[in-house]
């Protein structure tokens, strides 16, 4: 497995086009395993349910943008660099991306580590708006339904949510209850943000006759907070089979990092 990261350079006509459509972005991404024939890229996963390519980008400002690959090949970024970096101070010793072996972070995951992490994902449930009309998927729009959708997943995923101390919570105990919805906002070390939707063009998505296709909406926020896990091997899948749908659209990719040090 290996881990990569590619700045972004957001003032290329390039680089527009790819970030204003995930679809472009997914195709470009998939382009850098030369192991990977055109058929395989659109699911991007083993057969077995291995690991698979999963990216992810981080705005940082307007004027940095990150990408980040989890892949189990070392992937091959030149025509990124070409489009959307900066090709003319690329050299084989800084080629235009930084790339390092994941698996032996990966083994070093224990039980009762604590960590920072991030994690962009689409987070969606069903519903059904009269008595016998099918469910249909829809995303969830608010914070508090978006935090719980994450935490409903983190035991299956292999890991915990740190919760504040309770001398840290502005709230009594932390959480509220309305109309017996549970809200989580002061009870975890945990922040949702960033929201995004995105409506882009599927290539090969079908239509009835005459219509044009409707386009494929996807609603993305991005978590960060803390976490402690509780089962190495579950996390070390989520780490590299990714989080929830989409995740051939940006989604899915979960990423630690050791906690800031205090004074």
């Amino acid at each position: 497995m290996y881990l990569t990261r590619f700045r972004v350079n957001t003032a290329r006509p390039g680089a527009r086009r790819l970030l204003g459509s995930p679809q472009r972005l997914h195709a470009a991404v998939m382009s850098s395993f030369p192991c990977l024939l055109p058929s395989d890229a659109q699911g991007a996963t083993a057969p077995s349910g291995g690991p698979r390519v999963l990216w992810r980008l981080d705005h940082r400002a307007r004027a940095e943008v990150l990408l980040y690959l989890v892949s189990p090949d070392r992937p091959d970024l030149t025509h990124l660099v070409e489009q959307a970096g900066w090709p003319a101070l690329a050299d084989p010793e800084t080629p235009g991306w930084e790339t390092r072996p994941y698996t032996p972070f990966l083994d070093r995951l224990t039980t009762g580590d604590r960590w920072s992490f991030r994690l962009t994902a689409n987070p969606v449930h069903t519903i059904r708006r009269t008595e016998g009309e099918p469910r249909k998927l829809t995303a969830h729009l608010t914070p508090v339904h978006q935090m719980g959708w994450l935490l409903k997943r983190q035991k299956d995923a292999g890991f915990q949510i740190v919760e504040k101390p309770d001398a840290d919570r502005l709230l009594p105990g932390g959480t509220t209850y309305k109309t017996k919805t549970e809200h989580h906002g002061d009870r975890y070390e945990l922040t949702v943000g960033d929201q995004r939707s995105r409506a882009f063009d599927k290539p090969g998505r079908s239509a009835p006759s005459g219509r044009k296709p409707r386009p494929v909406t996807l609603v993305t926020v991005t978590f960060e907070g803390r976490l402690d896990v509780t089962d190495p091997q579950l996390l070390r899948r989520t780490l590299t089979q990714g989080l929830g749908r989409a995740k051939a659209y940006g989604c899915g990719l979960l990423t630690l990092a050791p906690l800031a040090r205090t004074a």
